[in-house]
């Protein structure tokens, strides 16, 4: 893969908990975007979302983080970062993206802290948000999103989105104009093989006692039972809370 551009894909999500499908997602998009000719994926990072999204049945972050950890250790290049789930305050995506292309900016001998306005330097390897079909739905909810923040997402830096069951999310695309404006810098990957695995299904599932091997790690149900997560008690935390983005949104207006 000589003069490949190196690639490395970002994942931020709730991961509450990780499923078989979250990680199946990094495989696909690596596929798909070695098939290109024009990228060589070089690593895949898994970055949960902090405390503070203020999402229902949101377990603590020290144990999303465990059970990402669990599911990723026969991964040879996918690996689970702590930084954004480790932030006092919820952290916007692109804040989260900025912070790891300055890691990799800072170990190509480049500035912590590059203009955020700028295309990545060509010595650095590319940096782009991994998503599912379904992520592409939020960027059509009011407040959820700033426009700057798709515009730098999307046009700086870039979308690697991964179909899901029925969801296409080239109609995402078509039906936003900010989207499609930057439509070059978002790669869609099919799935042929339909998985539809879902963390709000598995914590249901949980929840009512049923079982969920082969859904999930047996490491991760493991410890899920060890710490109790996923009951009728842990459902209704934050239950009454507004999502952390739309807050703000409110603040700022």
């Amino acid at each position: 893969m000589a003069g490949r551009i190196p690639l490395v894909l970002l994942a931020c999500g709730s991961f509450n908990p990780i499923t078989l499908q979250h990680m199946r997602l990094f495989e696909l998009a690596r596929d798909h975007m070695h098939q290109t000719g024009l990228y060589r994926v070089v690593g895949g990072i898994v970055s949960p979302v902090g405390d503070g999204y203020g999402k229902q049945g949101l377990v603590a972050s020290k144990h999303r983080l465990a059970m990402a950890r669990l599911a990723l250790q026969t991964s040879d290049w996918v690996s689970v970062d702590d930084w954004e789930s480790q932030q006092a305050d919820w952290t916007e995506t692109v804040v989260t993206m900025r912070y790891h292309y300055g890691l990799m900016a800072a170990q190509c001998h480049h500035s912590k802290d590059p203009p955020t306005n700028e295309q990545p330097a060509s010595d650095v390897p590319q940096l782009k948000l991994l998503c599912g079909a379904d992520f592409m739905d939020t960027f059509k909810v009011p407040g959820l999103w700033r426009d700057d923040h798709v515009e730098e997402v999307v046009g700086r830096f870039g979308l690697v989105c991964v179909s899901r069951g029925s969801r296409q999310p080239d109609r995402a695309i078509h039906e936003s104009d900010l989207l499609s404006r930057h439509r070059q810098g978002i790669f869609l990957v099919r799935e042929w093989v339909h998985n539809e695995i879902s963390a709000t299904e598995i914590r249901r599932a949980l929840r009512r006692g049923h079982s969920v091997k082969y859904l999930l790690p047996d490491s991760v149900i493991d410890y899920i039972r060890e710490h109790n997560l996923y009951t009728q008690e842990s459902e209704m935390k934050n239950k009454d809370v507004k999502l952390r983005p739309l807050a703000m949104q409110a603040i700022q207006d």
